[in-house]
């Protein structure tokens, strides 16, 4: 049996969980055990996606019997599968976390009866997305899961999460909006939405047309994916929702926006129409959202404005239209996903042990939680891209293409991605020197809870072992950054290829025609 075939299961069993934990709304422990037991199962299934496709090549699925472009495909390729596999484990772990938080809260900051459902409905949506291999059910897996992401955010029902909740849920709408008129202007230009079938009809379109149908596309992707200027609501939304629900809205909202921009560049318009615009985006969001950290004094907010910078980072791989760029931008996507949501569990953890999030009014817990300082020190340099570090490792690989790219405008992404990663260890940093270094008495009007007994005010174990584990997950992509950047460079090999997506889904006939289309002039 050809494991690819299976899928469809990616997204259909954490509806069944979402389905089961509905039903458990009156039994806590039943309910956690069914969402945390499907999703690891989810995982285990996607691995096994991921070990078909490392050398066995891309492979197609047709829902319902309708042969593409007509019903639902769904493509499983080595970067679908890689972005499966690392989102659900980064799902897990906060799920893990949500629910140790939940036990030991006595539910009071919101309903666990809501929770389960709706992130695993969250869940669906993200694997739907990386799976889609049509626009309009990538369009579906984004309303999937921004709608559980909208249940999610105003969790507790306070002031300032309805309140940031309807900003979110604006600028989602503006930005789902503006993609489905792109995907019906799409339709009427070519009378497919198969992303396959696209790739050799967008072709055929006069180049105004396909440069109308890009820019429609890249600006929806632009505002999920949070690149400036389209990235102001981000560092006000975020924040405000529980830990958990700020941890995976980090690491993994903003990238199935990536995701689907470097689908956009690679497959449906190859060639470099818009790199340049591109560069230009990805060196402002690197800029402005580093600048915009550095001025923060809440931890929460601070690790938004990092994360708006380093989307920035992504963004500049994609730009550069080459093999080695790309397969750098794979490797930092998955990095990024990883030690972001680890910090943001971690910040959650500091807000919990010292009772705020503000810099200002914390202090001394090096020495009240040891195991803490190390959650927060190695993911914290880890993004700062300190040797040998898988940051490190990806901002290499970005570097190195930049320089291999050899234009002005390379040359001065090159020098603010090193810029932009030492102001990130300076905000780093910072948060280190004053929360966890200096003394508790030394803080501007200090949180009272730092001067209770641990107990007090005690860090779950769950809680601290599942952002352990994330850290874990982190330091293994240093370990394993070999094989990592080789799959990374067979993925981006493969995307820019396109022949082989085109041939899973159409044929051999088909790939030859979308080949045919290449120009010396626009072929990267």
């Amino acid at each position: 049996m050809n494991i690819a075939s299976l899928a469809p299961l990616a997204v259909a069993l954490p509806i069944l969980g979402a389905a089961l934990a509905f039903l458990l709304l009156r039994q806590q422990r039943a309910q956690r055990t069914v969402t945390i037991s499907v999703l690891a199962l989810t995982l285990a299934l996607e691995v096994l996606l991921l070990l078909s496709v490392w050398d066995g090549g891309t492979s197609a699925v047709t829902i319902g019997g309708w042969a593409p472009p007509f019903g639902i495909t769904m493509v499983v390729d080595q970067f679908s599968s890689l972005m499966l596999v690392i989102s659900t484990t980064v799902s897990l772990a906060v799920l893990v976390y949500a629910t140790a938080q939940g036990v030991a809260d006595g539910d009071k900051d919101g309903p666990i009866s809501v929770f389960h459902p709706s992130y695993m409905i969250l869940v669906a949506g993200v694997s739907n997305a990386f799976l889609a291999g049509d626009l309009f059910n990538l369009y579906v897996g984004f309303e999937i899961l921004l709608t559980a992401s909208y249940v999610l955010l105003t969790l507790g029902g306070t002031g300032p999460r309805i309140r940031a909740g309807v900003t979110y849920v604006v600028v989602s709408v503006v930005s789902s909006l503006l993609f489905l008129i792109a995907i019906a202007m799409v339709y009427a230009a070519t009378g497919t939405v198969n992303m396959a079938d696209l790739a050799v009809k967008l072709g055929q379109l006069d180049p105004g047309t396909q440069l109308l149908l890009h820019s429609m596309l890249l600006v929806g992707f632009g505002i999920k994916a949070a690149v400036f200027p389209l990235s102001l609501w981000l560092p006000d939304s975020y924040p405000t929702a529980p830990a958990p629900v700020t941890a995976v809205f980090a690491g993994l909202l903003t990238k199935v926006g990536v995701y689907a921009i470097i689908r956009t560049e690679t497959l449906l318009f190859p060639g470099d129409a818009l790199n340049v615009p591109l560069m230009v985006v990805a060196l402002a969001t690197m800029v402005v959202g580093i600048l915009g950290a550095l001025a923060q004094t809440d931890i929460k907010r601070l690790l938004s404005f990092t994360l708006v910078s380093h989307i920035g980072y992504m963004v500049f791989g994609v730009a550069l239209g080459s093999v080695l760029g790309l397969a750098a931008a794979v490797f930092y996507v998955v990095h990024h996903i990883t030690v972001q949501t680890s910090l943001f569990l971690v910040a959650g953890l500091v807000e919990r042990r010292g009772g705020s999030s503000s810099i200002d009014r914390l202090g001394g817990l090096a020495k009240l939680s040891p195991v803490l300082a190390l959650l927060y020190f190695l993911p914290a340099m880890n993004l700062s891209g300190i040797p040998p570090l898988s940051g490190f490792l990806g901002k290499l690989g970005l570097l190195q293409a930049g320089v291999q790219l050899g234009t002005p405008l390379a040359f001065v992404l090159v020098a603010a991605g090193v810029v932009v990663s030492l102001l990130t260890l300076l905000a780093m940093a910072r948060v280190w020197s004053r929360v966890f270094w200096r003394r508790a008495e030394d803080a501007l009007s200090p949180a009272p809870t730092l001067l209770q007994p641990a107990a007090a005010n005690a860090m779950p174990v769950p809680m601290l072992s599942a952002t352990a584990g994330l850290v874990v997950v982190g330091l293994a992509l240093t370990v394993f950054a070999g094989p990592l950047y080789r799959l990374s460079e067979q993925a981006a090999g493969e995307m820019l290829d396109r022949s082989p997506y085109i041939s899973a889904v159409l044929g051999t006939e088909a790939s030859d025609a979308a080949r045919a289309q290449f120009t010396p002039g626009g072929h990267r």
